[in-house]
Formats: C-alpha cells, structure tokens, sequence
C-alpha cells in the first residue's frame, strides 16, 4: 500500500499561474519578433499549456504584495548603479584601498523564495556575491568586495532587503522579530 503525501497536489487550473503565463506568452512574442496571428495564437496556447503541464513541479502560486515589491525593486536598481560606480573606482584605483570579507548574514525566515531572492540580490549588487545558502543553519555566506564594517554591511542586507522581502512574501512574524532585531 503507497502511503498517502501529506499535502496531496492540488488540481490543476489553467490560471494557476498567472505571471508565468503573462511572462511565457510576452517571451515568446519576443522571441518571435512578431504579432502575426499565428504568434498570437501560439504565445496564448504556451501561456495556458505549459503552466498546466508543469503544475506539480511548481506547487501553489505565492501571494506576493505588490506595493512592495516595486519599492524593493527601486531600491536595489538604485543599490545597483551605486554599487557599480562604487565598485569601478575600487578596481580603478589602488589595490589596498580593497578591503575584501566573508560575512555571515543570518536569515531571518526559513521561507525559500525569500531565501532565494535575497542570495539573487546579494549577487546582483556588484561587490556582493552570496556563494552558500545553508537554510539548517539559517544563514548566507556572503563575499563582499569591499568591507569596513562587517556588522553594518549584514545589517544593511537584512534591513533593506530581507525586511522588505518577508513583507512582501507574508512571513509577519519574522519580519517582526527582524524590526524588533534592528541594527546592532
């Protein structure tokens, strides 16, 4: 007798997955340089296709607040020009004034897709590179190019992304106790 999962797989629908239908069907009409009928008719059978035959790969669509998200994606593409001016004049200029640090940046949530956009924008932003994501030990391994401060660089990173990141994906209570944290 199989024993049964705990969660059982939710039935697919054909919208279960809205922003990967949109994406799949933008992709492809770019792909194709054209919005003849024929592409027309083919981006809007992969939109629905594809995330129907992938659904018990993907699992539930994650509630995201969206308010949010753009507010995060603001600030890290305002991080990034920064960091790239930042990181230019460091490789430009004298080797010692390069200051490199392997930080430890404890994570706040145990929820994988904030696990995983934070190590995303950690990488993103020139300088940083997170090379370990250990979710048991509830930490990323961070590599930053350049580091006075190692406690203030950690704090930055759970301060202005992962706080951000656990509103935006839901997760109250850590977002709370990493407010109540604060900088140390």
């Amino acid at each position: 007798m199989k024993p049964t999962p705990a969660h059982p797989p939710k039935k697919a629908r054909w919208f279960s997955h809205p922003i990967l239908s949109l994406l799949l069907g933008v992709s492809w009409l770019a792909l194709s340089h054209s919005v003849a009928p024929v592409h027309l008719l083919s981006a809007v059978l992969i939109a629905l296709i594809v995330p129907r035959l992938l659904h018990p790969f993907l699992g539930t669509a994650a509630h995201i607040r969206w308010d949010a998200a753009v507010r995060l994606m603001l600030v890290v593409l305002k991080d990034v020009v920064l960091s790239n001016i930042t990181v230019a004049r460091l490789v430009l200029g004298p080797i010692q004034a390069m200051s490199p640090a392997w930080l430890v940046v404890p994570l706040a949530s145990d929820h994988p897709m904030v696990n995983a956009m934070l190590a995303t924008i950690i990488t993103t932003t020139p300088g940083t590179v997170s090379c370990v994501v250990n979710e048991s030990r509830r930490e990323i391994l961070v590599h930053a190019l350049n580091c006075d401060d190692a406690q203030a660089m950690i704090d930055d990173m759970n301060t202005r992304y992962e706080a951000p990141l656990l509103h935006i994906f839901g997760c109250k209570e850590a977002a709370a106790s990493l407010a109540q944290k604060g900088p140390q």
